[in-house]
């Protein structure tokens, strides 16, 4: 009898977050990452992986919007029904054709499955890219004047673990996103707010933003990942916060002036 969760990513922002609450539930779990060898661009690795597993969390690196992405997905989501896997999770985002397809590719394999749409994430400004800006004081992002309703990390892992071990969430699509949308000098003052410090946004243009995370050693293929995203995705295409948290987990999703006042206590930008 399969008895494990696997979780894909289980070292990242959403992964180790839902290793830690399903654990605290008993939950066997099953971590796809460095000590787990598991490799999206190394088909030979899924087959282990997938031994003695029920439930699957499915995050794809990098992005689901990079090229070949929906290829993997499907191919992954048929191999894990072949197995036996009963019920998949997928980390998908707001907005985004590729990460569509992947969708439609994993629910094509035919086990239960649930998609955890996601906008952008908060913890971005305090375990990605942006913390270095924050400790500096300068947010410098090719972002205008069009808002992002962000969506807390916590309230990600909290809706996928309920996903993966409670029935009523198979054919959902949950839209996550934070209860408003706030533009990126919004939240940098909601973030001085909370620390006490001085952050400020400072636009800049797309090419500059560009060269500048090259020439900070930002691998060029992430690199060209998160241009895209500015370029593409931050157009008002996903303004509008959504109700997924709420039907999700019966409650109100976590304000952007939650997460920045417990990242705030946690020391994470002192």
């Amino acid at each position: 009898m399969s008895t494990h969760t696997l979780v894909l990513g289980g070292t990242g922002k959403t992964g180790r977050r839902i290793v830690e609450q399903l654990r605290a539930q008993g939950v066997s779990v099953r971590v796809g990452s460095r000590s787990l060898p598991f490799d999206w661009n190394d088909r030979s690795t899924w087959e282990g992986a997938l031994d003695d597993v029920s439930t699957v969390y499915v995050s794809y690196y990098p992005d689901l919007a990079v090229e070949g992405a929906p290829e993997s997905i499907g191919a992954f989501a048929r191999q894990a029904a072949g197995r036996g896997v009963k019920r998949l999770v997928l980390l998908s985002g707001r907005g985004e054709p590729e990460a569509q397809r992947s969708e439609q590719e994993l629910i094509g394999a035919g086990t239960e499955w649930t998609i955890v749409r996601c906008s952008w994430f908060a913890q971005n400004f305090s375990e990605a890219f942006l913390l270095d800006g924050v400790l500096a004081g300068e947010i410098a992002l090719p972002a205008g004047d069009v808002p992002e309703p962000f969506v807390d990390v916590e309230d990600i892992a909290e809706v996928a673990v309920a996903a993966l071990t409670q029935d009523g969430h198979h054919g959902q699509v949950y839209e996550l996103t934070g209860p408003r949308a706030l533009r990126f000098d919004e939240a940098a003052a909601e973030i001085a707010a909370a620390t006490g410090r001085d952050v400020r946004f400072v636009p800049v243009p797309g090419e500059a933003f560009h060269a500048g995370m090259l020439e900070a050693g930002v691998p060029a293929e992430e690199a060209e990942l998160v241009s895209f995203l500015f370029r593409e995705v931050l157009d008002g295409r996903n303004v509008t916060p959504q109700d997924g948290v709420f039907r999700a987990l019966g409650r109100a999703p976590r304000d952007f002036g939650e997460y920045a006042r417990v990242t705030a206590a946690s020391g994470a930008w002192s």
